[in-house]
Protein backbone atom coordinates (compact mmCIF):
# COMPACT_ATOMS: atom_id res chain seq x y z
CA UNK A 1 0.00 0.00 0.00
CA UNK A 2 1.16 2.99 -1.10
CA UNK A 3 1.55 5.80 1.45
CA UNK A 4 -0.62 7.97 -0.70
CA UNK A 5 -3.31 5.35 -0.13
CA UNK A 6 -2.48 4.87 3.78
CA UNK A 7 -3.14 9.02 4.02
CA UNK A 8 -6.69 8.89 3.05
CA UNK A 9 -7.38 5.89 5.53
CA UNK A 10 -6.21 6.68 8.90
CA UNK A 11 -4.38 9.11 10.86
CA UNK A 12 -0.63 9.47 10.10
CA UNK A 13 1.93 10.35 12.70
CA UNK A 14 4.92 12.31 12.01
CA UNK A 15 7.25 11.20 14.57
CA UNK A 16 9.78 8.42 15.63
CA UNK A 17 9.24 6.54 18.32
CA UNK A 18 12.78 4.81 18.02
CA UNK A 19 14.95 8.15 18.32
CA UNK A 20 16.99 8.88 21.03
CA UNK A 21 14.26 11.14 22.28
CA UNK A 22 11.54 8.98 22.35
CA UNK A 23 13.51 6.09 23.97
CA UNK A 24 14.65 8.39 26.75
CA UNK A 25 11.07 9.82 26.79
CA UNK A 26 8.65 7.20 25.97
CA UNK A 27 5.70 7.72 27.48
CA UNK A 28 4.58 10.48 25.24
CA UNK A 29 4.86 8.67 22.40
CA UNK A 30 2.90 5.69 23.66
CA UNK A 31 0.14 7.94 24.77
CA UNK A 32 -0.03 9.66 21.26
CA UNK A 33 -0.10 7.05 19.56
CA UNK A 34 -3.14 5.33 22.20
CA UNK A 35 -4.94 8.01 21.84
CA UNK A 36 -4.60 9.46 17.90
CA UNK A 37 -6.50 6.68 16.86
CA UNK A 38 -7.12 2.49 17.00
CA UNK A 39 -4.49 2.20 13.98
CA UNK A 40 -1.88 5.04 13.20
CA UNK A 41 0.34 5.03 10.30
CA UNK A 42 4.20 5.88 10.91
CA UNK A 43 5.87 6.83 7.69
CA UNK A 44 9.46 7.25 9.54
CA UNK A 45 9.44 3.60 9.17
CA UNK A 46 6.84 1.92 6.61
CA UNK A 47 4.60 0.28 9.60
CA UNK A 48 1.34 0.55 11.40
CA UNK A 49 1.10 1.05 15.00
CA UNK A 50 -1.83 0.40 17.62
CA UNK A 51 -1.83 1.03 21.07
CA UNK A 52 -5.11 0.12 22.22
CA UNK A 53 -5.79 -3.12 24.60
CA UNK A 54 -8.54 -4.06 22.75
CA UNK A 55 -7.15 -3.94 19.22
CA UNK A 56 -3.76 -5.72 20.29
CA UNK A 57 -5.80 -8.07 22.00
CA UNK A 58 -7.34 -9.07 18.68
CA UNK A 59 -4.06 -8.92 16.52
CA UNK A 60 -2.50 -11.80 19.56
CA UNK A 61 -5.55 -13.82 18.74
CA UNK A 62 -5.81 -13.59 15.20
CA UNK A 63 -2.89 -15.39 14.67
CA UNK A 64 -3.94 -16.60 11.45
CA UNK A 65 -4.14 -13.18 9.75
CA UNK A 66 -1.50 -11.82 11.49
CA UNK A 67 1.78 -14.36 11.49
CA UNK A 68 4.71 -14.05 13.42
CA UNK A 69 6.71 -16.39 11.14
CA UNK A 70 7.35 -12.91 9.01
CA UNK A 71 9.04 -11.34 12.26
CA UNK A 72 8.47 -9.93 15.25
CA UNK A 73 10.10 -6.83 15.00
CA UNK A 74 9.54 -4.33 11.86
CA UNK A 75 11.79 -6.53 9.49
CA UNK A 76 9.55 -8.60 6.83
CA UNK A 77 11.92 -11.41 7.44
CA UNK A 78 10.43 -13.64 4.57
CA UNK A 79 11.92 -10.48 2.15
CA UNK A 80 14.84 -9.11 3.97
CA UNK A 81 17.46 -11.69 5.75
CA UNK A 82 17.81 -10.75 9.39
CA UNK A 83 20.75 -10.66 11.44
CA UNK A 84 20.48 -14.21 12.91
CA UNK A 85 18.18 -17.74 11.73
CA UNK A 86 14.30 -16.97 13.86
CA UNK A 87 13.12 -18.38 16.67
CA UNK A 88 11.42 -21.76 15.92
CA UNK A 89 9.04 -20.65 18.68
CA UNK A 90 8.57 -16.84 19.09
CA UNK A 91 8.79 -16.28 14.77
CA UNK A 92 7.07 -19.46 14.04
CA UNK A 93 3.50 -20.31 13.32
CA UNK A 94 0.69 -23.29 13.27
CA UNK A 95 1.19 -25.94 12.85
CA UNK A 96 5.17 -26.51 13.55
CA UNK A 97 4.86 -23.95 16.37
CA UNK A 98 2.85 -26.07 17.80
CA UNK A 99 5.84 -28.54 18.25
CA UNK A 100 8.10 -26.51 19.77
CA UNK A 101 5.62 -24.72 22.11
CA UNK A 102 4.19 -28.37 23.46
CA UNK A 103 8.49 -28.84 23.76
CA UNK A 104 8.85 -25.48 25.45
CA UNK A 105 6.02 -26.19 28.05
CA UNK A 106 7.18 -29.16 28.91
CA UNK A 107 10.66 -28.01 29.86
CA UNK A 108 9.42 -25.11 31.83
CA UNK A 109 5.91 -26.93 33.43
CA UNK A 110 4.68 -25.57 37.20
CA UNK A 111 6.37 -28.87 38.26
CA UNK A 112 9.50 -27.51 37.21
CA UNK A 113 9.42 -24.23 38.42
CA UNK A 114 8.03 -25.56 41.91
CA UNK A 115 11.03 -27.71 41.73
CA UNK A 116 13.66 -24.99 41.15
CA UNK A 117 11.79 -22.49 43.32
CA UNK A 118 13.37 -23.16 46.57
CA UNK A 119 16.82 -22.83 45.02
CA UNK A 120 16.03 -20.03 43.14
CA UNK A 121 15.05 -18.21 46.86
CA UNK A 122 17.93 -19.22 48.41
CA UNK A 123 20.05 -17.26 46.15
CA UNK A 124 18.07 -14.34 45.95
CA UNK A 125 18.31 -14.03 49.84
CA UNK A 126 22.18 -14.76 49.54
CA UNK A 127 22.50 -12.23 47.07
CA UNK A 128 19.98 -9.58 48.72
CA UNK A 129 22.49 -9.82 51.84
CA UNK A 130 25.67 -9.62 49.92
CA UNK A 131 24.51 -6.15 49.11
CA UNK A 132 22.95 -4.57 51.73
CA UNK A 133 26.14 -5.71 53.83
CA UNK A 134 27.63 -2.59 51.44
CA UNK A 135 25.99 0.09 53.52
CA UNK A 136 22.60 1.91 52.81
CA UNK A 137 23.22 3.20 49.59
CA UNK A 138 22.53 0.65 46.65
CA UNK A 139 22.34 0.73 42.89
CA UNK A 140 19.32 -1.45 42.69
CA UNK A 141 19.63 -1.99 38.32
CA UNK A 142 23.11 -3.82 37.92
CA UNK A 143 23.05 -5.30 41.70
CA UNK A 144 20.24 -6.93 42.08
CA UNK A 145 17.85 -6.47 38.85
CA UNK A 146 20.95 -7.79 36.32
CA UNK A 147 22.58 -9.84 38.98
CA UNK A 148 20.23 -12.27 39.94
CA UNK A 149 18.32 -13.26 36.65
CA UNK A 150 21.81 -13.34 35.28
CA UNK A 151 22.83 -15.93 37.44
CA UNK A 152 19.72 -17.92 38.49
CA UNK A 153 18.58 -18.85 34.71
CA UNK A 154 21.56 -19.79 33.04
CA UNK A 155 22.48 -21.88 36.09
CA UNK A 156 19.44 -23.39 35.80
CA UNK A 157 19.68 -23.99 31.59
CA UNK A 158 23.23 -25.13 32.36
CA UNK A 159 25.18 -22.67 31.38
CA UNK A 160 28.88 -22.75 31.96
CA UNK A 161 29.76 -19.59 34.25
CA UNK A 162 32.57 -18.58 32.34
CA UNK A 163 31.54 -15.92 29.55
CA UNK A 164 28.13 -15.19 31.08
CA UNK A 165 29.30 -11.34 30.24
CA UNK A 166 28.72 -11.97 27.09
CA UNK A 167 24.70 -12.93 27.77
CA UNK A 168 23.66 -9.20 27.91
CA UNK A 169 25.46 -7.62 24.73
CA UNK A 170 23.91 -10.98 22.84
CA UNK A 171 20.62 -10.26 23.88
CA UNK A 172 20.76 -6.25 23.71
CA UNK A 173 21.71 -6.88 20.12
CA UNK A 174 18.86 -9.81 19.86
CA UNK A 175 16.36 -6.53 20.85
CA UNK A 176 18.18 -3.71 18.93
CA UNK A 177 17.86 -5.88 16.09
CA UNK A 178 13.79 -6.07 16.13
CA UNK A 179 13.82 -2.34 15.65
CA UNK A 180 15.54 0.04 12.70
CA UNK A 181 18.89 -0.32 11.44
CA UNK A 182 19.73 2.98 13.46
CA UNK A 183 22.79 4.55 15.57
CA UNK A 184 21.11 1.82 18.95
CA UNK A 185 21.72 -0.85 16.46
CA UNK A 186 24.70 -0.29 15.25
CA UNK A 187 26.01 0.01 18.07
CA UNK A 188 24.88 -3.05 19.65
CA UNK A 189 26.38 -5.11 16.65
CA UNK A 190 29.76 -3.85 17.43
CA UNK A 191 29.92 -4.46 20.70
CA UNK A 192 28.05 -8.07 20.12
CA UNK A 193 30.94 -9.67 17.78
CA UNK A 194 32.64 -11.79 20.27
CA UNK A 195 28.86 -12.46 22.27
CA UNK A 196 27.55 -13.85 19.15
CA UNK A 197 30.18 -16.78 19.10
CA UNK A 198 29.86 -16.88 22.68
CA UNK A 199 26.55 -17.60 22.20
CA UNK A 200 26.54 -19.98 19.32
CA UNK A 201 29.49 -22.39 21.32
CA UNK A 202 26.92 -22.37 24.46
CA UNK A 203 23.95 -23.89 22.02
CA UNK A 204 25.40 -26.76 21.44
CA UNK A 205 24.73 -30.19 23.53
CA UNK A 206 28.47 -30.77 24.54
CA UNK A 207 28.62 -27.09 26.36
CA UNK A 208 25.69 -27.69 28.82
CA UNK A 209 26.18 -29.34 31.90
CA UNK A 210 24.07 -32.04 32.69
CA UNK A 211 20.94 -31.86 35.11
CA UNK A 212 20.40 -28.85 33.40
CA UNK A 213 16.75 -27.72 31.39
CA UNK A 214 19.54 -26.94 28.25
CA UNK A 215 19.71 -30.60 28.11
CA UNK A 216 16.10 -31.47 29.16
CA UNK A 217 15.10 -29.91 25.56
CA UNK A 218 18.14 -32.32 23.84
CA UNK A 219 16.24 -35.14 24.77
CA UNK A 220 13.35 -34.52 22.99
CA UNK A 221 15.16 -34.10 20.19
CA UNK A 222 16.64 -37.68 21.03
CA UNK A 223 13.04 -38.68 21.15
CA UNK A 224 12.79 -37.33 17.44
CA UNK A 225 9.90 -34.96 18.97
CA UNK A 226 12.50 -32.08 17.26
CA UNK A 227 16.12 -31.98 15.53
CA UNK A 228 19.14 -31.58 17.19
CA UNK A 229 19.28 -28.03 15.24
CA UNK A 230 16.24 -27.46 16.53
CA UNK A 231 16.89 -27.81 20.05
CA UNK A 232 19.99 -25.61 19.67
CA UNK A 233 17.71 -23.30 18.73
CA UNK A 234 15.00 -23.19 21.68
CA UNK A 235 18.50 -23.21 24.02
CA UNK A 236 19.39 -19.81 21.99
CA UNK A 237 15.88 -18.47 22.83
CA UNK A 238 16.25 -19.23 26.40
CA UNK A 239 19.43 -17.25 26.24
CA UNK A 240 18.28 -14.38 23.83
CA UNK A 241 14.68 -14.08 25.53
CA UNK A 242 14.61 -14.95 28.86
CA UNK A 243 17.28 -12.79 30.69
CA UNK A 244 16.40 -8.64 29.88
CA UNK A 245 12.98 -8.68 29.87
CA UNK A 246 12.99 -10.00 33.24
CA UNK A 247 15.38 -7.73 34.36
CA UNK A 248 13.93 -5.12 33.33
CA UNK A 249 10.36 -6.01 34.53
CA UNK A 250 11.98 -6.18 38.22
CA UNK A 251 13.70 -2.53 37.75
CA UNK A 252 10.53 -1.25 36.73
CA UNK A 253 8.81 -2.47 39.67
CA UNK A 254 12.14 -1.52 41.94
CA UNK A 255 11.18 2.27 40.58
CA UNK A 256 7.76 2.00 41.31
CA UNK A 257 8.24 0.84 44.77
CA UNK A 258 11.06 3.15 45.81
CA UNK A 259 9.18 6.14 44.62
CA UNK A 260 5.62 5.22 46.82
CA UNK A 261 6.35 4.54 50.21
CA UNK A 262 3.35 3.14 51.07
CA UNK A 263 3.51 0.68 48.50
CA UNK A 264 7.08 -0.45 49.67
CA UNK A 265 5.16 -0.91 53.44
CA UNK A 266 2.67 -3.31 52.48
CA UNK A 267 5.33 -5.37 50.67
CA UNK A 268 7.53 -5.55 53.77
CA UNK A 269 4.82 -5.74 56.15
CA UNK A 270 3.79 -8.54 53.79
CA UNK A 271 6.10 -9.86 51.58
CA UNK A 272 3.69 -12.42 49.80
CA UNK A 273 2.64 -9.46 47.92
CA UNK A 274 5.45 -9.33 45.79
CA UNK A 275 4.28 -11.26 43.03
CA UNK A 276 1.32 -8.62 42.92
CA UNK A 277 3.88 -5.80 42.93
CA UNK A 278 5.55 -7.35 39.79
CA UNK A 279 2.62 -7.91 38.08
CA UNK A 280 1.76 -3.79 38.23
CA UNK A 281 5.06 -3.01 37.79
CA UNK A 282 4.54 -5.02 34.69
CA UNK A 283 1.37 -3.27 33.47
CA UNK A 284 2.65 0.01 34.62
CA UNK A 285 5.52 -0.22 32.69
CA UNK A 286 6.08 -2.90 29.65
CA UNK A 287 9.81 -3.61 29.82
CA UNK A 288 9.30 -5.21 26.03
CA UNK A 289 6.86 -2.27 25.03
CA UNK A 290 7.09 -3.27 21.33
CA UNK A 291 6.14 -6.61 19.65
CA UNK A 292 5.12 -6.74 15.81
CA UNK A 293 2.79 -8.89 13.02
CA UNK A 294 2.66 -9.14 9.78
CA UNK A 295 -0.68 -9.38 7.78
CA UNK A 296 -1.07 -12.83 5.79
CA UNK A 297 -4.10 -11.22 4.32
CA UNK A 298 -5.99 -8.67 3.51
CA UNK A 299 -8.07 -7.14 6.35
CA UNK A 300 -9.63 -4.74 7.95
CA UNK A 301 -7.76 -3.76 11.73
CA UNK A 302 -9.41 -0.54 13.50
CA UNK A 303 -11.21 0.42 10.67
CA UNK A 304 -8.21 0.38 8.44
CA UNK A 305 -8.43 -2.01 5.25
CA UNK A 306 -4.89 -3.85 5.19
CA UNK A 307 -3.31 -5.85 2.61
CA UNK A 308 -1.28 -8.77 2.92
CA UNK A 309 2.56 -8.62 3.60
CA UNK A 310 1.76 -4.98 5.91
CA UNK A 311 3.47 -4.79 8.96
CA UNK A 312 1.41 -3.87 12.22
CA UNK A 313 3.83 -3.27 15.28
CA UNK A 314 2.07 -3.12 19.31
CA UNK A 315 2.43 -0.98 21.46
CA UNK A 316 2.22 -3.30 24.93
CA UNK A 317 3.01 -0.27 27.18
CA UNK A 318 0.66 1.86 25.32
CA UNK A 319 -2.03 -1.04 25.73
CA UNK A 320 -1.18 -1.23 29.65
CA UNK A 321 -1.98 2.23 30.48
CA UNK A 322 -4.99 2.23 28.02
CA UNK A 323 -7.84 4.03 30.13
CA UNK A 324 -10.50 2.01 28.10
CA UNK A 325 -8.93 -0.87 30.32
CA UNK A 326 -7.91 0.35 33.25
CA UNK A 327 -9.03 2.53 35.97
CA UNK A 328 -6.03 5.47 36.85
CA UNK A 329 -3.98 3.57 34.25
CA UNK A 330 -0.78 5.79 35.04
CA UNK A 331 -0.54 5.19 38.78
CA UNK A 332 1.49 2.23 40.24
CA UNK A 333 -1.51 0.38 42.49
CA UNK A 334 -0.45 -2.50 44.19
CA UNK A 335 -4.07 -3.17 45.13
CA UNK A 336 -4.90 -3.14 41.60
CA UNK A 337 -5.60 -6.57 40.05
CA UNK A 338 -3.44 -6.37 36.91
CA UNK A 339 -4.88 -9.84 35.13
CA UNK A 340 -5.08 -9.10 31.79
CA UNK A 341 -2.12 -6.76 31.20
CA UNK A 342 -0.08 -7.30 27.73
CA UNK A 343 3.33 -7.40 28.91
CA UNK A 344 3.85 -11.15 28.04
CA UNK A 345 1.90 -11.12 25.01
CA UNK A 346 -1.46 -13.46 25.11
CA UNK A 347 -2.92 -16.17 22.79
CA UNK A 348 -0.69 -19.29 20.91
CA UNK A 349 2.26 -16.89 21.42
CA UNK A 350 2.31 -15.71 25.00
CA UNK A 351 5.81 -15.98 26.57
CA UNK A 352 6.38 -19.16 27.52
CA UNK A 353 8.64 -18.24 30.56
CA UNK A 354 6.07 -16.18 32.10
CA UNK A 355 5.74 -18.45 34.60
CA UNK A 356 9.98 -18.91 35.54
CA UNK A 357 10.05 -14.85 35.34
CA UNK A 358 7.02 -14.74 37.92
CA UNK A 359 9.13 -16.86 39.65
CA UNK A 360 12.51 -15.20 39.68
CA UNK A 361 10.99 -11.54 40.55
CA UNK A 362 8.62 -12.61 43.53
CA UNK A 363 11.63 -14.50 44.62
CA UNK A 364 13.84 -11.60 44.30
CA UNK A 365 10.89 -8.67 45.34
CA UNK A 366 10.14 -11.30 48.59
CA UNK A 367 13.66 -11.07 49.56
CA UNK A 368 14.23 -7.66 49.88
CA UNK A 369 11.43 -6.78 51.09
CA UNK A 370 11.89 -8.56 54.73
CA UNK A 371 15.14 -7.50 54.41
CA UNK A 372 14.46 -3.42 54.19
CA UNK A 373 11.97 -1.22 56.29
CA UNK A 374 12.16 1.32 54.53
CA UNK A 375 13.82 2.26 50.44
CA UNK A 376 13.83 5.67 48.73
CA UNK A 377 15.42 7.06 45.73
CA UNK A 378 19.33 8.09 46.33
CA UNK A 379 19.84 9.70 42.76
CA UNK A 380 18.06 10.26 39.56
CA UNK A 381 17.40 6.74 37.63
CA UNK A 382 19.98 6.73 34.19
CA UNK A 383 17.86 4.91 31.08
CA UNK A 384 19.45 2.60 28.81
CA UNK A 385 18.67 3.05 25.28
CA UNK A 386 17.03 0.43 23.13
CA UNK A 387 14.96 0.06 20.22
CA UNK A 388 12.98 -3.11 21.66
CA UNK A 389 13.49 -2.71 25.61
CA UNK A 390 12.81 -0.22 28.11
CA UNK A 391 15.04 -0.36 31.33
CA UNK A 392 18.05 1.69 33.57
CA UNK A 393 21.49 1.18 33.70
CA UNK A 394 21.03 2.81 37.45
CA UNK A 395 18.34 2.60 40.09
CA UNK A 396 20.38 4.56 42.99
CA UNK A 397 18.24 4.21 46.24
CA UNK A 398 18.83 4.42 49.77
CA UNK A 399 17.65 1.60 52.33
CA UNK A 400 16.83 1.22 56.03
CA UNK A 401 18.23 -2.32 57.14
CA UNK A 402 15.82 -4.46 59.51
Amino acid sequence: MSDAAVREDAPVLEIDPFSTESLLDPLPIDTLIRETAELVWIPAHGVWFTGRHDVIDQVFRDYETFESSAGTGLTNTKRTENWRKPSVILENDPPSHGTYRRVMTSVLSPRVVRRVTEEFQQRADELVDRVLADGPEIDLAPQLAVAYPLQVLPDALGIDPEGRQHLLPYSNLNFQAQGPRNEHFHRAQAAAEEAATWVNWQMRRESLRPGGLGQTIYEFADEATISHDDAAMLVRTFLSAGVDTTIFGIQHTFLALISQPDAWAALHDDPSLARRAFEEGLRWNAPSPFIARTTSRPCVLGGVALQEGEKVVMDLAAANRDPRRWENPDVYDLERDATGHLAFGTGIHGCVGQMMARMEATCLLSALARRVRTIAPAGEPVRIVNNWLRGFESLPARVEVV
